[in-house]
C-alpha cells in the first residue's frame, strides 16, 4: 500500500486513480448509499484533497484481505482523524474503498464541503 499512502500524500491524483479498480466501491463517511466505478470514486478523491488540510497518515495496518490506513487532517479549521479501509483485488487495485471519520462536528464540516462539491464531482465523473 505504499503506492496508494505515497500518491495520497503527494497530492497525484492521477496516480491514486490508476491504483482504483474498475468496479471500486467507495463508502463514504457523510453519504449514506456507496458510490460504484473508477469515475465518480477517482473524482470524489481528487476533490476531498482539496478539502483537507495538513492531511497526513499516522498509521498503517494490513492484513491477507486489505489495509487500514489511519489519517488526521483539519476540513473548515477542525481537526479530524479518519480511516481509509481498502481491499484490493489480485492485480492489487482498490475494489472496496471505505472511510470513517470523527468527531461529529468536523464529519457534518466534511459533509457541508464535499456537498458543495457535488456538481462538480459529478461533472467531474461524467469526462
Amino acid at each position: 500500500m505504499s503506492a496508494f499512502r505515497a500518491a495520497v500524500e503527494s497530492r497525484d491524483v492521477e496516480a491514486i486513480g490508476a491504483l482504483l479498480a474498475d468496479d471500486v466501491v467507495f463508502r463514504s463517511p457523510v453519504a449514506h448509499k456507496p458510490y460504484e466505478g473508477k469515475k465518480i470514486t477517482a473524482a470524489i478523491l481528487a476533490n476531498v484533497i482539496e478539502v483537507f488540510e495538513d492531511f497526513h497518515y499516522v498509521r498503517e495496518l494490513a492484513d491477507d484481505t486489505g489495509h487500514a490506513l489511519v489519517f488526521e487532517a483539519k476540513v473548515a479549521g477542525l481537526q479530524i482523524t479518519g480511516c481509509d479501509f481498502l481491499v484490493l483485488d489480485d492485480d492489487g487495485l482498490i475494489t472496496d474503498f471505505m472511510v470513517m471519520v470523527r468527531p461529529l462536528k468536523a464529519a457534518h464540516a466534511l459533509a457541508e464541503a464535499m456537498g458543495a462539491r457535488f456538481d462538480k464531482i459529478v461533472e467531474m465523473a461524467s469526462a
